[in-house]
Parts: C-alpha cells; structure tokens; sequence
C-alpha cells in the first residue's frame, strides 16, 4: 500500500491544530488531525460536502 498523500486543509490556521485530508484510488477521503496523526477517518465525497455545509456559518440571504 503506498503512503497517502496529505494536504493540510485551508481552514486549518497556523500554528494551531491541523487537519489533513488524502484521497486513495477508489475515491475514499482519508482524515487526521495533527494532534494525533495515527488516527484516520474515512468518508465519501458527499459525505464530506454535507459536514463542511453544516459546520460553516450560515450565511445570512439579503432579500434587497
């Protein structure tokens, strides 16, 4: 098996704690965090789309 190969996410500031995501060949999204790299998560694309949606802040819609 070859070693993922992690991209820090652009939400993750400097110097704080930073959360890395991988793709391996069949489309799986590999997730860990700095703090404790040894542990990895797996999710799908549109499962990640749906956590990142609900983690943002709601925008507020201007109805001008």
């Amino acid at each position: 098996m070859t070693e993922p190969n992690w991209q820090k996410s652009t939400y993750s500031e400097e110097g704080s704690a930073c959360v890395y995501l991988a793709t391996t060949p069949t489309g799986t999204i590999l997730l860990r965090e700095s703090d404790e790299p040894e542990t990895i998560l797996t999710t799908g694309p549109h499962q990640l789309r749906a956590l990142i949606a609900g983690l943002r802040p709601h925008r507020r819609r201007s109805w001008h």
